[in-house]
């Protein structure tokens, strides 16, 4: 009986991990001291778009990294002055490090300036992009 109620338990809790998960998975948020970092073209190792820039986290193995590519491409060609820079995840581990990125896709928003204003974990949808270009710009 009491294997049962273990069972159960962690079913209950994988389940409550599970939906707490999707519920956050790419959205587009906005985390206290994001505001603090800035990103400069050196650190990048592209030019900053002159109104905002995408970044992307991807790494090679990473399915969703392909269909954010997309999203993220597609909308920087909607948006004159957005710039579209994806970085490989596992080629630039002191700036993973220093931005405490977790897993890919991470996508970050980045103003003219190059201050993070926004990051999502996960794929985000093109709507949240295009709102969060719309607060960068």
């Amino acid at each position: 009986m009491t294997g049962l109620l273990v069972c159960v338990a962690v079913l209950v809790l994988a389940g409550g991990f599970g939906l707490v998960r999707a519920r956050r998975d790419g959205r587009l948020r906005v985390r206290a001291k994001d505001g603090a970092v800035v990103l400069t073209a050196a650190e990048l190792g592209e030019e900053l778009g002159e109104r905002a820039t995408l970044v992307q986290f991807s790494t090679a193995f990473c399915q969703p990294c392909r269909a954010t590519r997309r999203v993220l491409a597609e909308v920087a060609a909607m948006v004159p002055g957005v710039a579209h820079i994806e970085l490989d995840a596992e080629e630039q581990l002191d700036l993973v490090r220093r931005l405490d990125i977790l897993r890919t896709p991470t996508v970050l928003v980045l103003d003219a300036s190059g201050r993070q204003i926004r990051r999502a974990a996960g794929q985000p949808r093109r709507s949240d992009v295009i709102a969060a270009l719309g607060e960068a710009v």
